[in-house]
Order: structure tokens, then sequence, then C-alpha cells
């Protein structure tokens, strides 16, 4: 199964619940929310309301990534607002496997986020406590960045990775610069899901997009 998880960051903030809509109705398999505290990323998107207004907005996953430097805090209170998915950054807690109990503990899928210049390898010691890692595309904190072309071949490590581990069961999300001229690449070396932010929503037929990245 091939996910496509549009991040509503790149949506009219003016018209979120519209956009979700609209992004839904087009197709989406997940919602991403793309949170960031302006501490561990140069940015500062939303708080925990954003899944409560994508939930009275959609009927698909929310898919929460948070860039945010305590996620200890943060993890469970989007998980208790209802995320589907709930993913913290590898480089942002030495307290990774409390965080994944604390999201897992309230029946949500947890996941870890690693940036562009993490080892792949570094996530070997979360993997019991994973249902989800994304691959950052990008650095980490603004929309609408060019991809990472090494990013490729760390999906395709990291799936050799899951593999040797037993842990198949763990799906791998793309997440930064995601487009029609990377899509099929990502997809061969192994990615689950892709996120797609500006290249979705700047797209004038969204559902044509949204199927041509899925079968890329």
């Amino acid at each position: 199964m091939r996910f496509i998880s549009p991040s509503i960051l790149a949506a009219d903030p003016g018209r979120l619940s519209n956009e979700a809509e609209a992004i839904a109705s087009a197709g989406a398999d997940w919602l991403h929310l793309d949170v960031m505290d302006g501490h561990f990323v140069p940015n500062i998107t939303y708080g925990p309301w954003i899944v409560e207004l994508a939930k009275k907005a959609v009927n698909i996953p929310l898919d929460a990534h948070l860039m945010v430097s305590d996620p200890l805090f943060w993890a469970p209170i989007f998980a208790q607002k209802g995320a589907h998915y709930v993913s913290v950054h590898l480089e942002a807690t030495v307290h990774l496997h409390k965080v994944l109990s604390s999201i897992r503990d309230l029946g949500v899928k947890s996941g870890v986020a690693i940036n562009p210049a993490t080892p792949i390898g570094n996530l070997v010691p979360a993997l019991p406590w994973l249902d989800l890692i994304i691959v950052m595309g990008v650095n980490p904190g603004f929309a609408g960045q060019p991809f990472i072309p090494e990013t490729v071949s760390r999906v395709k490590e990291l799936k050799g990775l899951l593999e040797d581990k037993g842990a198949k069961e763990i799906l791998i999300e793309v997440d930064g610069g995601v487009t029609d001229q990377n899509a099929k690449a990502l997809w061969d070396a192994g990615a689950d899901a892709l996120v797609s932010g500006s290249f979705l929503f700047k797209s004038s037929d969204k559902a044509a997009t949204i199927k041509d990245l899925r079968k890329a």
C-alpha cells in the first residue's frame, strides 16, 4: 500500500478546514500535521488545536510530526487530542523510549523522524517501539525546500535495516521536497508513505496530482 499524506503546513492558513476537506476529498490517505515550536526548529506553526480542527474537517488518519524540543511533554497531548500517528525527532530527546511508550500507552501509533545528517543506524535501539519512521528529505523547519537527493539512498538503507532486524512492519515515510520528479525513486527505494506540501497544495488538480504521486 502506498500512502499519500499532504502537509497542511502548505495550505492557506486562513482556510485550513476547507483546505483539509478538499485534500481529503481529492484522495489523500492521511493528513500530515507539521508542528514546530520555534526551539527545535527556527519556525512556529500551530499547537494541539490543529488536531481538533482536522478531526472536525476530515475522516482520514492524522499524521502528527512534532518538531519540538520537549517531546516528552507534547507527544502525549497530541495523542490524547486524537492524532492517529505521533512522531517525534530522534535528535530532540535522550529519553526516546519513554516518549514512544507514552504515545503507545494512549493507544496511538508511535513514530520517529530522522534528520538528513543523522546516521540511519541510530534508529536501531528504538525499533521495538516504532510503528513509523519519517526520513527527512530536507532539513526541518520550513515548507518549500528543495529535496536532498541522498534521501533516496537513505530510504533504501533503512528498508534493508528493517528487513535485517525483522521489523518490516514499521512504515517508512518521506517528508520534505517530495514531487513527481522523485516519487518513483522513493517508492522503489522502499518508502510506504510520502508527505507532500507545496507541490500538492499548489496543484490546480489535487486529485490528479495525488494519483500521479501514488502511481509514479
